[in-house]
């Protein structure tokens, strides 16, 4: 198949690198060429406006926008709008509010446009290992993208979620549930650090990681960071949130559903900006692992 993709950022370039490996015909456009000339350079098709974008592309068209969630995710619909025929195909893989997107596909309606929505998890490491895609939208618009979807994903990757908004809804449910995730993680090592044992935390991430309960890949990438950064002095335990825990707690309150770990963890994070502590480098740590998030460092007095 052929699709545009709109966004090389973090995510949108590697995604569009994985299609590229797996046959896929990928036209690209970011606002900025020089990542747009990279992928030019590994086979792709780079263009300089969305109009040219649409111009390169075969009906039924497809376009795929990695963006910020927000007015940015706005704009791009509504000069997509007026570019785009009836029948083309939209796909918002960002890490949108799936509150945003029933309104979205309504405005692209009117126009004839389709609309999806794509949560995206996997990280810096969706380009080696596959990504893991939540799918909200019509089902026989899913049915289409199939094998965009076979190729971005590991093995039994993706799912189809349910209509408009579902795909964003599960998304950041695991979004949530991942911030619950490390934040126990940083809690316990942060308990461990504290020892008058003489412990071994890289040790201590690889032993748990081998036949015990609490195995995962966080854990797996705690030990990376921990091997390069023994006491991960070199961060600051400064930990951002880029939005779907707040909305998963919101969407909680509304729901009367109980989420207490999940809110505590989010809390843990707005504290983090406060103060420095293990902990908070302990996730700080994960979140550059998986996602290339950046850090911030610490400078010397």
């Amino acid at each position: 198949m052929e699709l545009g993709i709109v966004g090389l950022g973090r995510m949108g370039m590697n995604m569009a690198r994985r299609l590229l490996k797996g046959g896929h015909r990928v036209v690209a456009y970011n606002r900025t060429w020089d990542k747009t000339r990279a992928l030019e350079r590994e086979g792709g098709v780079g263009v300089r406006s969305l109009e040219e974008l649409a111009q390169r592309l075969e009906h039924r068209r497809v376009v795929w926008l990695m963006l910020p969630a927000g007015s940015i995710v706005d704009e791009f619909l509504e000069k997509l709008s007026g570019i785009l025929e009836p029948g083309d195909l939209i796909v918002d893989g960002g890490n949108t509010h799936y509150k945003d997107d029933l309104p979205r596909a309504q405005f692209l309606a009117t126009r004839g446009i389709e609309f999806m929505d794509v949560g995206v998890s996997g990280g810096i490491w969706g380009l080696e290992r596959g990504y893991c895609l939540m799918v909200g939208g019509k089902e026989e618009d899913f049915r289409f993208l199939e094998p965009i979807f076979r190729s971005l994903s590991c093995e039994n990757g993706y799912l189809y979620c349910g209509p408009t908004g579902a795909g964003h809804f599960v998304k950041m449910v695991h979004n949530g549930i991942e911030y619950g995730l490390m934040q126990a993680y940083a809690e316990g090592f942060s308990l461990l650090a504290s020892s008058e044992y003489p412990l071994d935390l890289r040790k201590v991430a690889r032993l748990w990681n081998t036949g015990s309960v609490v195995r995962s890949w966080l854990l797996e990438l705690l030990h990376e960071a921990l091997k390069r950064d023994p006491t991960l002095e070199t961060i600051r335990g400064y930990v951002e949130d880029s939005g779907e825990g707040r909305w998963m707690v919101q969407e909680a309150i509304e729901k009367a559903v109980p989420l207490p770990v999940i809110a505590a963890a989010l809390f843990q994070r707005f504290r983090s900006r406060q103060e420095d502590s293990f902990s908070d480098r302990v996730v700080a740590a994960l979140r550059r692992e998986f996602g290339g998030h950046e850090v911030m460092r610490k400078t010397s007095s």
